[in-house]
């Protein structure tokens, strides 16, 4: 017996409870393709969205250098924060063809390519001097398997910043496993952050999350 084909959904609604509640990776390329075009109106300015900005804003006082991959890069909202603190050697990738192509149009990258960090990225070993991510580890998205393929692609001494979901954090055992990563990666912080401003409301609107900043070794 199959489950339900997920090409005869009906066009999903898009919603932060929606994108928690998603499933498959059939479904995530649905929900932001419906999503690309009003997210930053709809969810980031709706939501009073700081998570992208708090990433940012950690990997400039690690230390963090280019050439920057945003991982989950989804409209650029990331990179906004980087370019205003002067990194100019960002690279962008995402599941969503739809969020890059809004990304594309803001010119804030010097490469934007559609990626998926639970496989293989189009990227050489050790290409990249920081690694960035808001967003994508978090419910219905990315746990911590994706992490050794981001190491693959960044150079020894790299800097991380990537936010996880406070909840997410604890129920996919992003503990345990950056543990696991003991020798691969130094200087590991985890400070807690507020996700949402105080202009945002509903369940959600008081969400933490973390943001995980380490070099790799």
């Amino acid at each position: 017996m199959t489950g339900p084909d997920p090409k005869s959904d009906p066009q999903p609604d898009p919603s932060l409870q929606a994108a928690y509640d998603l499933d498959s990776p059939e479904r995530v390329i649905r929900l932001y393709e419906a999503w690309a075009e009003s997210y930053d109106g709809t969810f980031a300015a709706a939501m009073d969205y700081q998570l992208p900005a708090r990433v940012a804003e950690a990997f400039d006082r690690a230390g963090g250098r280019g050439p920057v991959l945003d991982v989950g890069a989804g409209t650029g909202l990331v990179a906004e924060r980087l370019v205003e603190l002067g990194f100019g050697l960002v690279d962008g990738t995402d599941f969503s063809e739809e969020m890059l192509e809004v990304a594309r149009r803001k010119e804030l990258y010097q490469r934007v390519f559609h990626g998926d960090v639970m496989g293989r990225l189009d990227c050489p070993d050790d290409a990249y001097g920081g690694v960035v991510s808001a967003g994508t580890f978090t419910h219905g998205h990315v746990g911590p398997e994706a992490l050794p393929e981001l190491l693959r692609v960044a150079l020894p001494g790299a800097v991380f910043a990537l936010s996880i979901n406070a909840e997410h954090y604890e129920a996919k055992g992003f503990g345990p496993a950056f543990r696991d990563l003991e020798g691969q990666i130094t200087d590991l912080r985890l400070p807690e952050v507020k996700i949402y401003g105080q202009q945002a409301k509903g369940p959600h609107a008081n969400d933490l999350g973390r943001v995980a900043v380490f070099r790799k070794a």
